[in-house]
C-alpha cells in the first residue's frame, strides 16, 4: 500500500505539473481596408434611428412582414436542422468533458458449480466497484473539450447564419410578391384605358373614319396587357407558396391577401466599418471559430508522441450466498496502474501531426476567403443602391413625360390629326415607363434586404 500511494502521487504530481501541446491559438490576421470603397456618398441613417438587430425588418414598415419575419426561426425547417446541429455539438463538448473526470463501474456476478467427487455443488456471489481515471498529463482531452467548444460556438453561428438567410429571402419574397401586386393593379388600369381606346376605335371604324387595322392594333395591345397580368397571377403565387414554406406552412393552408394601397419603402442603412464585419457576421464567426477547432486538433495529434496514464482501483467482497455477501463478505481490493507508449508506428503520429497542421492552414484559407467575399458583398450592395436610386429618379421622370405624351396623343387621335400607330406606341412606352419604375423600386428594396443581410443583420 505504501509502494502504490507513492505511485499514485508521483502520477499526481504530473498531472498537476503538466501543460496542453500544441500551438496556443491565435485569431489569425486578417487585412481589412479602413472604409468601404463604394460607400462614397452613402447617406446613412444616424445610430439613433437604427433597429433592433433581430428585428430589422421592421425598417420596411409593413405589419405584416413584422408578422411573418419572426416565425422563420421558429418555423422554416432547414433552421431547425441548424438548432438541431447546435444541440448535437453542445452535446459532444458534454461527452468530452465527462472524460476529465474518473469513471466508476458496479458489477456483480454469481455462479453454482460442481465436481463429480463433490457431495453438494458450491456457489459464489461476488459484488465490485471499480474506478478508473486517464489523467490529462499531456492536456489531450483538454485539446479535445477546447475543440468541442469550438465546433459549438460555429454551430451557433451556423445557426445565426441559417436564421438570417432564410429572414432575408422571406423579406426578398414578400416585397416582390408586393411589386407583383403593384404591378398587377397598374396592368389592371391600363387594361381599363385599353378597353376604352378598342371602344373609341371600334366606333372610329363603324364610322368609316379608321381603318380596320387600327381596331386590330387596338385588340392586340388589349390582349397582350391582359396576358401579362396573368402571368404576374402565376408568378405571386409562386411567391406565396415559397413564403408559406420559409414559415413551416404547406402552401395550401397559407395565404396573403392582396393590398392597392401598397407603397415601397426603402429603409435607411447605417454603414459599418469594415472591420466589424469581423464580429458582426456569424458567417464569419463560424469560420473563425473552426479555425479554433482544427488548431487544438494540432495539439490532439501531438499528444500522440507521449505516453498515456491510466489509474484504477476497485474494491469489493465475495460470499457464498447473497445473505452471506451481506452478513459477512470476504473483502478484495486493487490499485494499480498502466503506462502505454507506442514505441513504432511508421510514422502514423507524424503524418496525423502534418495532417491536422494542413487542416488548421485550410481553415484559416477558407476564413479569410469568408471575410473577402463578405466584404465584397457589402460593396456589390452599396453601389447597387446608389446606382439603383439614380435610376428610380430619372424613370420617375420618364414616367411623368410619357404620361403627358400619351394623353396628348390621344387627344389629337381623336381629332383626326395622328394616325392610331402613334397612340399604339405612346400608351406602350407610358406602360413600360410605369412597369419600369416600379421594377427598380422593388430592385432598391431587394438590394436593402441583401445590404443588411452583408452587414450581419440590422446593427
Amino acid at each position: 500500500m505504501k509502494r502504490m500511494k507513492t505511485l499514485t502521487s508521483a502520477a499526481l504530481a504530473l498531472l498537476l505539473a503538466g501543460c496542453a501541446v500544441g500551438p496556443t491559438y491565435r485569431q489569425p490576421a486578417v487585412a481589412t481596408p479602413p472604409a468601404f470603397k463604394e460607400a462614397d456618398g452613402w447617406v446613412a441613417a444616424r445610430p439613433a434611428d437604427a433597429i433592433e438587430r433581430d428585428r430589422w425588418w421592421a425598417l420596411f414598415r409593413d405589419p405584416l412582414l413584422d408578422e411573418l419575419a419572426p416565425r422563420v426561426a421558429l418555423s422554416n425547417q432547414n433552421v431547425a436542422v441548424a438548432v438541431a446541429a447546435y444541440a448535437q455539438a453542445r452535446a459532444l463538448v458534454g461527452q468530452q468533458r465527462a472524460l476529465l473526470l474518473p469513471a466508476l463501474n458496479l458489477t456483480s456476478s454469481g455462479n453454482r458449480s460442481n465436481i463429480a467427487t463433490a457431495v453438494t455443488p458450491t456457489q459464489r456471489v461476488r459484488v465490485d466497484l471499480g474506478a478508473s481515471w486517464e489523467p490529462d498529463v499531456w492536456g489531450r482531452l483538454q485539446r479535445t473539450v477546447e475543440a468541442a467548444s469550438a465546433n459549438v460556438q460555429a454551430s451557433a453561428g451556423d445557426l445565426a447564419t441559417a436564421t438570417l438567410s432564410a429572414q432575408g429571402e422571406l423579406v426578398t419574397n414578400y416585397l416582390l410578391l408586393r411589386q407583383a401586386d403593384a404591378q398587377r393593379q397598374l396592368l389592371e388600369t391600363a387594361i381599363a384605358d385599353y378597353e376604352r381606346v378598342v371602344t373609341i376605335t371600334e366606333n372610329r371604324y363603324r364610322a368609316g373614319v379608321a381603318a380596320k387595322t387600327d381596331l386590330l392594333q387596338a385588340q392586340t395591345q388589349l390582349a397582350t396587357a391582359r396576358a401579362d397580368h396573368a402571368g404576374l397571377a402565376s408568378q405571386r403565387a409562386q411567391l406565396e407558396h415559397a413564403i408559406a414554406v420559409l414559415v413551416g406552412e404547406a402552401p395550401a393552408a397559407f395565404s396573403i391577401a392582396r393590398r392597392n394601397d401598397w407603397q415601397p419603402t426603402v429603409p435607411e442603412v447605417p454603414l459599418l466599418l469594415p472591420s466589424e464585419l469581423l464580429q458582426r457576421r456569424p458567417d464569419i464567426a463560424a469560420a473563425e471559430r473552426r479555425v479554433a477547432a482544427t488548431n487544438a486538433q494540432i495539439g490532439i495529434a501531438r499528444s500522440a508522441y507521449f505516453p498515456s496514464f491510466t489509474l484504477n482501483a476497485s474494491s469489493g467482497g465475495f460470499g457464498g450466498s447473497v445473505a452471506g455477501l451481506l452478513a459477512s463478505p470476504t473483502s478484495v481490493w486493487s490499485v494499480g496502474f498502466a503506462l502505454t507508449q507506442t514505441v513504432f508506428n511508421a510514422g502514423l503520429v507524424k503524418s496525423r501531426v502534418q495532417g491536422a497542421e494542413a487542416a488548421y492552414e485550410g481553415e484559416v484559407a477558407r476564413y479569410r476567403q469568408t471575410v473577402l467575399s463578405a466584404l465584397q458583398g457589402v460593396e456589390d450592395q452599396l453601389v447597387a443602391a446608389r446606382v439603383l436610386a439614380e435610376q428610380e429618379q430619372l424613370l420617375t421622370a420618364a414616367t411623368d413625360a410619357s404620361r403627358q405624351a400619351q394623353q396628348q396623343v390621344l387627344n389629337r387621335y381623336r381629332a383626326g390629326q395622328v394616325s392610331f400607330l402613334e397612340v399604339v406606341v405612346a400608351q406602350t412606352t407610358a406602360l413600360n415607363a410605369r412597369r419600369a419604375l416600379l421594377q427598380a423600386q422593388a430592385n432598391r428594396q431587394v438590394a436593402g434586404v441583401a445590404l443588411i443581410q452583408g452587414l450581419g443583420g440590422g446593427w
